[in-house]
């Protein structure tokens, strides 16, 4: 029985001028760089400068994603943006990156679910096009953590970085089975009772401010890796696939420890895991789509690979996603 499937047409990424390098932390900071990569894997980060606001880093991604996809603006009917800090509190973000792309129809939105934003993004993107109400989408993940960092704080302003990364998806005919490229399934969930070890704590509603980044970082740590499988196992299940059968596991880049510790839990070989967190830090919702970009443009990820992608961020919000490249 034919179904439609999301499928990946192309990917793109963009990052601040600016390079912030462990060294460079040093001299801000009571911290080194033995003592984050030790903690961390993090080696440096990009930061974004005045001009490079959300919006415009999202706009730089998804260009390039349009350009690796053979698209043009005109091709685009969605427009999701997945972030935590967008330019203003609205209009949204991704209105702001429709109109810089110069795409006059469909709809765009923003998804807020911190680090998970841009595996929320898909899943709904995916719900979209897969009911036939819209062709193609762009999926981004924008974020600029650093205009929401304590720059005082060691054990949180070294962790964070700016960027974007974005893919375009498009409806196609497909069998229906766990051949077909596209999405294969998504699974998400969330937890408010966990806000206290992860948040910002401002915002117009209340404090009436931006806020600063709070994080309990021990308690992250072991909730990231006691819980983040249970989507991971949810989406073995639904489509009766195992570790083995992956090509590439692509999780949020917060933490390379985390990012070793959930493997090693799942059984997905090292060899498997995408890793760019040493490059770029922890770009919140841009992690993913940049790890993915990474990996298409150096070679690894091809056309027809089964890859997973997974994430955990405040609230506590975490999901997966399983999609046949």
């Amino acid at each position: 029985m034919t179904r439609l499937r999301s499928v990946v047409r192309g990917c793109g990424s963009h990052l601040p001028d600016r390079v912030l390098t462990n060294a460079d932390l040093a001299r801000m900071v009571d911290t080194s760089d033995d003592w984050i990569v030790q903690r961390t894997g993090i080696q440096q980060r990009h930061i974004a400068g005045d001009h490079e606001t959300t919006s415009v880093l999202g706009i730089g991604a998804a260009r390039a994603a349009l350009a690796h996809a053979g698209l043009t603006p005109d091709d685009i009917d969605l427009v999701v943006c997945a972030t935590s800090t967008p330019d203003l509190t609205f209009p949204s973000c991704a209105s702001q990156i429709q109109f810089g792309l110069g795409i006059n129809q469909g709809a765009a939105f923003d998804v807020q679910a911190v680090c998970t934003g841009f595996v929320y993004a898909v899943s709904v993107a995916d719900k979209f096009l897969t009911s036939g109400s819209h062709k193609r989408a762009l999926v981004i993940g924008a974020e600029t953590f650093s205009r929401i960092l304590d720059w005082e704080d060691r054990t949180t302003c070294v962790l964070f970085g700016d960027g974007a990364g974005a893919i375009v998806l498009e409806a196609q005919e497909a069998e229906g089975g766990n051949a077909d490229r596209g999405v294969l399934t998504s699974h998400l969930r969330s937890d408010g009772r966990h806000r206290e070890k992860l948040y910002v704590d401002g915002g117009p509603g209340s404090t009436r401010t931006t806020g600063v980044l709070r994080m309990e970082g021990k308690e992250v740590f072991r909730f990231a890796v006691a819980q983040v499988v249970d989507v991971i196992r949810d989406a073995f299940k639904a489509t009766g696939t195992t570790p083995d059968d992956l090509d590439w596991f692509v999780p949020h880049q917060a933490n390379k420890r985390i990012i070793d510790a959930s493997a090693e839990k799942l059984g997905i070989a090292p060899e498997k895991v995408v890793i760019t967190v040493e490059r770029h830090g922890n770009t919140s919702a841009a992690s993913i789509p940049l790890a993915l970009d990474a990996a298409v443009k150096d070679g690894r990820i091809k056309t027809g690979d089964l890859v997973m992608i997974e994430a955990i961020g405040g609230g506590f919000t975490w999901g997966s996603a399983l999609i046949r490249w």
